[in-house]
């Protein structure tokens, strides 16, 4: 099974997400998505896939995240392409689906 992880190598989470994957035995493609950051269509299609909301993938403990309060999916959208820190990570993708690994076993839903 291929799956893809938008990953951020400093991230406890987005580090144990990438060690469930291997131990599955997933063909996995790891995104620095901080250093090459999805473009604003792939992020919204991710989301969609995902069953969640921009707001939903929103990083909420940086602080830019706290001007985005009231904002709409798509202000949040143009926020998190301005500033990757504000995608919450890490987020998966296969071909069942894709998860935000928070918690990490989230993304045994689609594998």
């Amino acid at each position: 099974m291929k799956a893809t992880i938008y990953h951020n190598p400093r991230c406890s989470k987005s580090r144990e997400t990438l060690a469930l994957l291997e131990a599955a035995g997933a063909d996995v493609t790891i995104v620095d998505y901080l250093k090459t950051p999805p473009s604003r269509d792939e992020l919204a299609r991710l989301y969609a896939k995902a069953g969640m909301s921009p707001r939903e993938g929103l990083r909420t403990g940086e602080d830019a995240a706290k001007l985005l309060k009231n904002a709409s999916d798509d202000k949040i959208l143009d926020a998190m392409i301005a500033d990757p820190i504000l995608i919450e990570r890490p987020l998966v993708e296969t071909e069942k689906g894709a998860r935000l690994g928070r918690p990490p076993e989230k993304v045994r839903e689609i594998l």
